[in-house]
This record gives C-alpha cells, structure tokens and sequence, in this order.
C-alpha cells in the first residue's frame, strides 16, 4: 500500500476561513456571563476524579437504547400485552373458567392465554435483547485516554469521564461530547461527518481556541489543567455557551468548538478533546427517545374489531340467558325427571336472578372461541418469521459498507405494505452525491462531449416520442410557453433530437479517475493553449485550483495529489484543474501553491499565489471569493457561486460571454448537471487597502451586529465582477434507482421528490429515475409564465393556481383510461402558495391522485417546512 505523507502545513486558518475564522481574537470578545438557571455545569479539565464527588456527579458514559430491563421486563411487558384487548377478553374468560360453574377446565383456557402472552413477550425480549447487545459494542469501543503524566492508554467508552482528556484519530466517532482543544493541523481545525446526528454527509470544520493549538502530541497534557463552565445538557444540537478558563484568561465557546458525540472525525489525522458531556447528557442522546411500544395501523383496527365481537358475544350470551330464565321460570318445575326438588342452586326456579348470572357466564365461555386464541398465535409466529427473513434478505445488503438489513420490532412489519406515499430528496438520496466534472463553458464556448444520465434518458424519451407520432405528447418534458400544461406540445416533427456524442467501446483508453468524467480534446493535454481565448482559459483554470477551501495529500510513490475538501463539489474541481495541468500542489500560512503546465511541451511551473482574504462559501451567501497576489504583484479577487449570484454582481464591461454562459448553463441544467458560474475582478493596492482596512474593522467588532457588518463588507467587494465561464458536475443516480422506483410505481406507491432544481432538470431527472414513464401525463403547475398575474398581488396569484388546479382535476376526471397515470410538478414558490388554508386541500386531492409528483425549486429549510405540513395534510385525507 502506497505511503501517503501528510502535510502539515503550518496553516493559520484564522487568515483563511471567513466568517467563522475572521473572528475578532477571542481575549477581546465578552464571555457569556453564565447566569440563571440551565448554566450550572463546571468541568474540570483533566482532572476526572474532581467528578466523583457527589456534589459534582455526573452520569457515566454508558447508553442504553433498550425499552426493557432485568427488573421491570416483566410487569411492563405484561402490560404491554394486555393493551391488546382480546389478551383482556381472553383473560377475563381465563378467570371466568376458574368458577365451579365453568363448562371447561381451567387449563384449557389459562394455556392457551398464557401461550399466546408468553410467545408474545419471547419475542419482545429476543427483540429487546438484540438492542442490549448493539449497546454493548458500543460502550465496548475503545478510547484513547491521558492517564497522566503526558502517557495515554485505551479504555472502553463506557469508563470515559467528564474531564477526561481524549485523542481521537482519523475515522473514528467521538466517544462523548468534547470540547475541542488542538488537531493535527497547527491551527487546531479538523473536519467532522455529522451524517449521525443530521444525516448531511458534507464535512463540517470545527477549530479549536487559539490559546490550546501548542496541545498537539501527548506530552503537552502532563500539566494540562483548565475549568469549563457551560450550559446544562440539553437537546440543542446547533447551540451551545460556555467558557474555558484557562492560564488565567476566559474564553467563551461557541458550537464550532465541540465536537458532539456519534460524529466521525474526517480527513484529519487525529484530534485532542476534553469530555464535557457524557453518556445520556450527550446532545445526540439528549434527542433520542426512549423505544416507543409500536402498535400498527391493523393492530389497532383489530382492536375495534374485537370490540365489536365482544358486543356480538355479549348480545348472544344476554339474549341466551333470558331465554334460559324463561325457560327455568314456567317450565323447569314440570319436568319431574329433573328431581326439582333436589334441584342445583344454578337451576333454581326460586333463585331466576342467580341462576341467569351463572347463564351468561357459561355462555361468555362457551361463545368465547367467537374470537379465536389461534390467530393471535399464528400472527406472532409470523411476524417473527418475516423479521428473520428481512435480516436474512441478500438484496438488502450492503456491499461496500458490510451493512444488513436490521428489523429492530417486528410489530410493524405490517405497515410495509400499508405505505401509501414516498416522500424524498434527491442529492444523496436518489444520488450518491459523488461528483464527477462533466462539462464546463469557457470565454462562451462548451466543452465535454460525454452525456450524462440525465441526458442519455431525455434523448432517449425524445427519440421514442418522435417514433410515435400519433400519441399525445402532453407528457415530453420540454413543453411549449404559453400554452397550458397538460396541452399537446406539438407534434413530433417539430422536436428535434440532437446528437449526442459518447465515447465508444473499446476508443477512450484513459483510466477512469474519480471525481472527473470530462472527455473533449480541446482542453486536453494543453491543446487549450492553441485557442484564441487561451488568456480567458488560463484564468478558469486558475480560478479552479486557487478559490478553494482543501488540503492537498501527497503520495510519494506517484507525486499526486489528493485532496480533503468540505464538499464532493470541490474536490471535483481541483481535481479537474489538476488533469488540466493545474495542480494545487502546497498550502502554506498564507500562501497557495499551484503547478501549472501552461505549454505543450509539458514543462510544469509551481506558481506561489498569496492569500490575502477568503470569503467562505454558505448556503446564504451562495458563492465563495478568494483575494490573492500572485507573482507578478498584481491583486486579484477570484469568485465562484450561484450563477443568479454571480451574473447579478458583472460590471458592464464583465457581460461579454453572458448570453451563450446563460444558455449553456440553461442546457446543463436541464440535463440534471450541477452548475456554478466563474468570475474575477482586479484590484489596484489604494482600492483594495481602503476596503481591508474596513473589513478588519468589521473583522474585530464586539456585539450582534458583526456577522451583518462583515457581510455587507464582504459584499461591497464582490462586485463589479468579469464573466470567466462556468462548471457542470454530475451527481450520479444511485445504482438500482430507476428500477426501484419503477417497482414501487408497480405495487401502487406514489412518490413525492423535492429538489432545488429548475423545473426543466426536474422533469429530465424524473425520465431518469423513471419517476416519469412513457404514457405518463404530466400536469405542471407553476407562476413563473404569469408575471401579469405576479403583479396583481398574493390573491391574483392565489387564484390563478387554483384555476390550474381545477382545472386539472377536471381532466383527471375525464380521463377514460382506468389505468392512466399522471405526474405533477409544482415548483416552490407555487407550493408555498398551493399549501395555504383555502388551495392546500383542492391541491392535495389533485396530488394524491398522481402517480408522482416532482417538488422543483424548493429550498433546503422549504423542504423540512413542506414535508411536516404535507405529511400531515395528507394523513388527514388518507383517513
């Protein structure tokens, strides 16, 4: 196995991570005073055994997930079955049959019972004691630990302490809550996989006090010491306050200095914390609830329906024991075969009140099989079978991870074929968010002759929709403006299907790299410098190894690199300037490294790019902004991001390629390719002093006004702008999505997808993934055609859906075709609206009767608000 040598570049991240690392240094901001209630907790930094004392006890590290203990498993799992009211029925007639006047013996109506109750609980504690067995691997895991004196050891995590003074290396989950203290890089940052706690697989930074980046081996702990006082445990995954006293100075503490346990340390060697949170007081446990005794939808039926045979039984048994009465009252005393007058007390004429009692209660037992014992039996047995066969399922393995399918409960195993609707993502969903550099559009002019999914599967429903001339062709994606959605588009001889060039069998003999799938020669191998627009392509190229965030990794036995991005985008990037001879090859404190092959010749030159100011990329700002000098002395701002972002910040001058960037990525999109726009502007020293200097005035302001200050700083240089070109980087569809949505759609599931993407890449996506099939019709809502409308006000708008829903519905309802499916896309903005009081019920009767429906351009925080809103209306109308 190849060496990889890890370059520890002495990095200042404070001068590279803007706005989390342009902070004001932390001896000048005020810490929290930590006053009132919920900020009690104090932790002794390396020095555990402070808290063993009772008035400082903190709990310990081990978990429990388990719903059942050795003490209470059987009053509460006794309980739990008698929620079932036929165990109730059936027990109640378990006592009847103790009573001298029972037809049956006992036994026959206590084992059943007790059968059918003891499987039950078998199966529970089976169920139970597998949950017992995933806590103990992990509280069995093993953590590195300072013992003293500057010497770590390993002990379980079960024995980890707060206090404690952990190391943790590269691929490895935080054994607790810790606050972060140095890292393998020298300015204390590491990268953190969050995907437990929030299921986002992009890599977080995290970065340590500035006062504890010396702590980076073993030895620097010998006479660590140090006080933390902070908050008290609570659910609050994204908050935290708090301050470390430490050398006699304060210093408060923000979330992006803890380091929360279940998150794995990534792309970083190895990292020291101090356990602040342990066990059940960590905040991932602090949101866990404890196992709820699930019930399924037909279980709880089930128990209605024995309420009704209960009745029935009770009816029977009632009208029995009158007749009974009436019986024994005028015609008993003339049947002298009896003996009347040695007569049992049950049959006694004189005593009718009793003697209908003992009736109605021999009769309750002699009906009772009315609800058969055996069912209840053969469902558990069932239900424990099915369990073993999902755990057992070859299909619902996973390869690459080692991961089988796991049924935690077995009790609602009926609920899989009561699914009604899938709602889901689509990035790392019905994607592997991994990207692959695809394309791009340099100085006007598109480069990368490979297709994409996305692409092949439009060109192919297009080729299909031109072979059937005489079909309806109101389901093609790319529709016709102006007329309505569910129109015919226009006829087949109008469409035209473009060529699309791939690489044959057997012709492209370069290995596959990861993170880059371009193939087009005019880029390659430095024919770029032939072009007439070399100077513009340069500048892409530079812009692509530069504006970014990595850590290059060097593999001495090749001499490339690797990089450690926060996002698969970025990585893609770099390594796409790499195999265009632009390698960020080194890192410095203040400095980026770049070999660049500009010649055909193949001559490499590394280029030393100083980094005067980096702009960090957020979902918020939507573009990220590097300042640098190069070699030659000259100040250049370099800026990547949202082409809505970008386009909207050009200078007049800096417009010249902006049409045919427009429309190219106006084609890369509606082939599903992720897209981001390249610019650059320069500066002159006078311009770029004046605006430093407010931006370390804006950098070092105290109070809740500096994010915004630093922000509108920020902004004022991005501006005035020059259009380089832009990117595209596929994001694959997972192996196996088209054919697993296709058998979903089969068994009757209808399948909701919410993407930020444009409407024309959501419905190409949706022919990828088969979310929309051939005969499909497609019924799109939408406002962005209506600007008439748009400004007549929210009421306008608000009707003018409504007609569209309407008359939607109205073409549903014509439809002759029983087996006729639709598709609805709606984009976000017309979802917000569709989804108030007076539409969301008319909208969702339309979207429960399609096949699919495509949510486009919704945002991330659109998303989470749509889905709790839409589950919950559509629960409603399911019932």
């Amino acid at each position: 196995m190849p060496r990889v040598r890890r370059i520890r570049a002495k990095l200042r991240w404070s001068n590279l991570y803007t706005f989390g690392c342009l902070r004001p240094n932390t001896v000048d901001e005020v810490p929290h005073p930590l006053q009132g209630p919920g900020y009690s907790r104090t932790v002794y930094c390396n020095q555990p055994q402070i808290h063993e004392k009772k008035s400082l006890f903190y709990c310990k590290n081990n978990i429990s997930t388990t719903k059942y203990n050795a003490i209470m498993f059987f009053p509460k799992a006794l309980f739990e079955q008698f929620r079932r009211v036929a165990n109730i029925y059936f027990l109640l007639a378990a006592c009847l049959s103790l009573s001298p006047i029972s037809p049956f013996s006992p036994l026959s109506m206590i084992a059943p019972l007790a059968f059918v109750v003891g499987l039950s609980m078998a199966k529970e504690a089976l169920e139970d004691s597998r949950r017992f067995l995933q806590d103990v691997k992990v509280n069995r895991r093993k953590a590195s630990f300072h013992k003293g004196n500057g010497v770590f050891g390993l002990k379980s995590w079960q024995k980890i302490m707060v206090g404690d003074i952990v190391k943790v290396e590269k691929d490895q989950f935080f054994p607790a809550d810790l606050l972060l203290l140095s890292s393998s890089y020298e300015d204390g940052i590491c990268y953190v996989e969050t995907m437990n706690l929030d299921g986002e697989t992009n890599l977080k930074v995290k970065r340590s006090l500035e006062a504890t980046f010396s702590l980076d081996n073993d030895g620097a702990f010998k006479d660590f010491s140090g006080t933390i006082r902070c908050e008290d445990p609570n659910p609050n995954l994204y908050t935290f306050v708090g301050n470390f006293e430490y050398e006699r100075q304060v210093y408060p503490l923000d979330p992006g200095h803890i380091l929360l346990r279940d998150s794995k340390l990534r792309n970083t060697e190895y990292v020291y914390g101090v356990v602040i949170f342990t066990g059940h007081d960590s905040k991932v446990m602090q949101n866990s609830t404890k196992s709820p005794s699930k019930r399924s939808r037909i279980e709880k039926k089930m128990d209605y329906i024995i309420y009704t045979l209960f009745s029935v039984l009770i009816a029977i048994s009632f009208i029995s024991s009158v007749g009974f009465v009436v019986k024994t009252k005028y015609e008993t005393p003339k049947w002298w075969y009896l003996r009347p007058d040695q007569i049992e007390y049950q049959f006694d004429p004189k005593k009718l009140g009793f003697a209908g009692m003992s009736h109605l209660i021999t009769a309750l037992i002699l009906y009772g099989y009315l609800i058969p014992i055996s069912l209840y039996v053969s469902i558990e047995v069932v239900k424990v079978l099915q369990a073993t066969f999902i755990n057992q399922d070859l299909h619902m393995y996973d390869e690459e991870t080692g991961t089988p399918a796991e049924a935690r409960t077995s009790n609602l195993n009926e609920e899989l074929g009561q699914v009604d609707t899938i709602l889901s993502d689509k990035t790392g969903t019905l994607t592997c968010n991994q990207m692959d550099f695809l394309k791009c559009s340099i100085a006007g002019t598109s480069y990368g002759v490979r297709s994409s999914e996305v692409e092949l599967a439009a060109a192919k429903q297009m080729a299909t929709d031109l072979e059937e001339e005489d079909s309806d062709l109101s389901n093609f994606p790319m529709q016709k403006k102006g007329k309505a959605p569910w129109e015919n588009v226009g006829r087949a001889e109008e469409i035209e299907l473009e060529t699309i060039v791939t690489s044959k069998d057997g012709e492209d003999q370069r290995p596959a790299i990861k993170g880059f799938g371009f193939d087009d020669n005019r880029l390659m191998n430095g024919n770029w410098s032939k072009d007439p627009n070399a100077e513009v392509i340069l500048l892409f190229f530079r812009i692509l190894a530069v504006c970014h965030t990595a850590i290059p990794e060097l593999n001495e036995e090749s001499n490339s690199c690797t990089y450690e991005a926060e996002s698969p985008d970025e990585g893609a990037f770099l390594v796409a300037a790499r195999e265009f001879g632009f390698e960020f090859y080194r890192r410095t404190q203040s400095s980026v490294v770049v070999r660049e092959r500009i010649s055909t010749s193949g001559q490499v030159v590394e280029r030393d790019y100083k980094i005067l100011n980096l702009l960090e990329f957020t979902s918020k700002r939507k573009r990220m902004s590097v300042i640098v000098r190069d070699e030659e002395g000259s100040i250049i701002l370099f800026c990547k991001g949202a082409d809505s972002i970008i386009f909207d910040r050009l200078s007049k001058n800096g417009k010249k390629y902006l049409e045919t960037t427009s429309r190219h990525l106006n084609e890369y999109g509606e082939v599903g390719l992720r897209t981001l726009a390249l610019a650059y502007r320069k500066l002159d020293e006078q311009e770029y002093s004046d605006w430093n200097n407010e931006f370390q005035k804006a950098k070092t302001a105290v109070g809740p006004d500096r994010e915004a200050m630093l922000e509108k700083v920020s902004d004022s240089m991005e501006r005035e702008l020059i259009l380089v070109g832009a990117t595209a980087v596929e994001d694959k569809l997972q192996k196996g999505v088209p054919q697993c949505i296709d058998k979903l759609a089969q068994a009757g599931l209808k399948i909701w997808v919410l993407t930020g993407d444009k409407m024309e890449t959501a419905i190409n996506i949706g022919f990828a993934c088969s979310l929309l099939r051939q005969g499909m019709k497609q019924i799109c809502i939408s406002t962005t055609n209506s600007e008439s409308v748009i400004n007549d006000g929210k009421e306008a708008i608000k009707s003018n859906i409504l007609t569209q829903i309407t008359n939607a519905s109205q073409l549903m309802n014509l439809e002759k075709d029983p087996h006729a499916a639709f598709a609805l896309i709606i984009d976000g903005k017309t979802l917000t609206y569709a989804l108030e009081d007076d539409i969301k019920h008319q909208f969702l009767g339309l979207a429960v009767n399609c096949a699919s429906v495509i949510c486009c351009r919704v945002s991330p925080k659109q998303k989470a608000l749509l889905e709790s809103l839409t589950i919950m209306l559509l629960t409603q109308i399911l019932e």
